[in-house]
């Protein structure tokens, strides 16, 4: 495909510490954004500053495509700014900018680059908005996914962390996965696990 440009506005209630620390910490990602983020695998953990940190991800959207990518962190300025290169499927160069307001934080989020994923050739030119709507979707998901896990961080109180839904899961055929998953562990336990949303965030992926 040719050169890519994606963009996005998050608004939410969160200062721009918490909204950095999630985002810099990519290894958390399957944990508050699953509909997306599939996998997260450090590879180097950087310098006292995360400079040089490199994870290797595997993401997904709506779209029955699977993107394995590396985000190494090239630039920091906490609480502001983290600049990323990726490489893979994904190639090219992206920068999370965080804006204090009244009483929010304003999150941005640009990058350009190439797709490079298989089959990607073969997708008729007509079919590429799907992609940008593919974005959206996924941002979408995003902000719900760090609203929730900044509300999960601020307490320690486990009725209260219980209490919030899970973050939005990913949509087939991405969630086959969730589902054998599930799956074994009930036969495992005999057909007993307590698998509630309250219950079943900890233990599965």
């Amino acid at each position: 495909m040719s050169d890519y440009h994606c963009t996005a506005r998050w608004e939410l209630e969160a200062s721009p510490e918490e909204a950095f620390a999630l985002l810099l910490d990519a290894t958390s990602l399957p944990t508050w954004w699953p509909s997306v983020f599939l996998d997260a695998i450090l590879l180097d953990p950087g310098d006292e500053r995360a400079i040089g940190r490199t994870v290797e991800l595997r993401a997904s959207a709506f779209l029955p495509l699977t993107f394995r990518f590396r985000a190494r962190v090239t630039a920091v300025r906490p609480a502001e700014r983290i600049a990323i290169e990726t490489t893979g499927h994904l190639d090219g160069i992206g920068l999370w900018a965080f804006e204090p307001g009244d009483r929010r934080t304003i999150v941005r989020w640009s990058w350009r680059g190439r797709l490079r994923a298989p089959l990607l050739g073969l997708v008729p030119t007509f079919v590429h908005p799907l992609f940008q709507a593919s974005h959206r979707w996924a941002m979408e998901r995003g902000l719900t996914g760090m609203l929730l896990e900044v509300w999960r961080r601020r307490t320690s109180d486990q009725a209260a962390r219980d209490w919030l839904p899970s973050p939005p899961r990913p949509v087939f055929p991405h969630n086959l996965r969730r589902w054998w998953i599930v799956r074994r562990a009930r036969r495992e336990a005999g057909g007993d696990l307590d698998l509630s949303p309250a219950k079943a965030r900890s233990p599965l992926p």
